[in-house]
């Protein structure tokens, strides 16, 4: 008696191998939507202010001003008055109110700092030297 295994191996050859990719989908669909559901989610904290600077104490002390540092910097005005003298290895210590209702605009190539401070505060007021 022989056996026809030429037969057997054509069978085999003629079954290509199905994935299934559907139970699959449903265990990743059904993971997703357990840990969507157990998962809290919280809103992030309303901050009102849109700019960059961190929140201010109404404080006095070290930290109504904040230290601005520029590489090589030489020349500070506060409208229009040189106070180059409060430049302290290269930062300058400018007052919170000056950033917040003044304008800066460092000048890095020239190694200069321009600075319009709000019309009621002085010049020596607005800017500082840094405490390090």
């Amino acid at each position: 008696m022989a056996l026809d295994t030429s037969k057997y191996r054509n069978k085999l050859q003629e079954n290509n191998p199905r994935v299934n990719l559907v139970p699959l989908i449903d265990v990743i669909f059904t993971i997703l939507i357990f840990l969507m559901v157990t998962s809290s989610f919280q809103a992030a904290a309303d901050t009102s202010s849109s700019s960059g600077k961190p929140e201010i104490n109404q404080t006095a002390g070290p930290s109504d001003y904040y230290l601005i540092p520029v590489a090589g910097l030489k020349l500070v005005t506060v409208n229009g008055i040189d106070m180059s003298k409060d430049i302290k290895n290269g930062a300058i210590a400018v007052h919170t109110r000056v950033i917040d209702e003044g304008e800066i605009i460092i000048k890095a190539k020239e190694g200069a700092i321009v600075i319009t401070a709000p019309s009621d505060m002085s010049p020596d007021q607005a800017v500082n030297i840094p405490q390090q």
